[in-house]
């Protein structure tokens, strides 16, 4: 199987693989938010989720995948730096505002920052029309923020705070997304990329986790913590495996843009599951992003 896949890299088959993978990635990606802003805290919902593809990937990582090249250390060092600040800011975020209003946030502002990183980085261009497309995807998404922050309960002071929060969270996922694709395409295997990063990647956050579990007056029960847990490794498996996969075979900025349609799924699991209100406005502005996406993958 690596071998097939590494044969559709810059193909019109890899292409047509990498968008499918990313469109994948976005519906798994908005489950997986939901998982953590759902019934826990989502500092132990986040925990029990890394310890999970932790102990899943551990026996990948270490007996079944190539081991890594000198080479891939370093790489390593710097995608978890990043990742631990995303956590960090994801958390807070989310323990400041509403899942709908930070969500759309902090989705919006990475896809920018990734295409002009992408630039940088895999001298990538995007054709006027996709620019195009990434401004209405934009407008779509911060329009929906917008429309959520108007619409909020909570103190203004927070809300604050939240967006900040959520905006700094999307320059990290920026960050993470255009490291996380020079690290999977740097590994000569990219399954010992992706074995060796869910490995490393889920060994401090259980431990802070477990240290805010101690100090809860009232804790939750460990069983049904640990069995979402469980459930959002395996989503995390499909949801940043298919991403950082889609950025080996394609374009590094079309697969962050395409993702971003995750905000279409957040808002309707926000509807559907946590009780959130969907109007005509919200899917307009739902309906902004998908066309954007649209435009971005078939203008190039």
């Amino acid at each position: 199987m690596t071998e097939w896949l590494i044969s559709l890299e810059g193909t019109d088959g890899g292409h047509r693989l990498a968008m499918v993978l990313a469109l994948l990635a976005a519906f798994l990606h908005a489950i997986f938010g939901a998982l953590q802003k759902g019934r826990h805290d989502p500092w132990l919902s986040r925990g029990a989720i890394d310890a999970s593809y932790c102990l899943m990937a551990a026996p990948f990582a270490l007996f079944v995948v190539p081991w890594p090249g000198d080479h891939m250390w370093p790489i390593f060092a710097v995608v978890f730096v990043i990742h631990v600040g995303y956590k960090l800011l994801q958390g807070f975020a989310y323990s400041k505002g509403a899942y709908t209003v930070v969500y759309p946030v902090v989705r919006g502002t990475g896809p920018l920052f990734t295409v002009i990183g992408a630039s940088l980085l895999f001298a990538e261009t995007f054709m006027l029309v996709q620019w195009l497309g990434v401004a209405v995807l934009l407008a779509g998404i911060f329009g929906l923020a917008g429309y959520n922050l108007a619409h909020a309960t909570v103190p203004i002071r927070q809300l604050q705070t939240a967006l900040g929060l959520a905006f700094l969270t999307g320059l990290f996922v920026a960050l993470y997304t255009t490291i996380d694709a020079y690290g999977i395409r740097a590994a000569a295997n990219p399954f010992t990329f992706l074995a060796w990063f869910f490995f490393l990647d889920g060994l401090w956050m259980p431990v802070v986790a477990a240290l805010r579990w101690r100090r809860m007056e009232n804790p939750p029960a460990l069983g049904p913590l640990m069995a979402r847990g469980v459930l959002g490794g395996l989503i995390a498996f499909g949801s940043f495996g298919a991403v950082m996969m889609a950025t080996r075979l394609d374009s590094v900025g079309e697969a962050a843009v395409l993702r971003e349609t995750s905000t279409i799924f957040a808002a309707l699991i926000g509807w559907l599951i946590l009780g959130e209100t969907v109007g005509p406005r919200r899917a307009g502005l739902m309906g902004l992003i998908a066309i954007g996406a649209v435009i971005v993958e078939f203008g190039g």
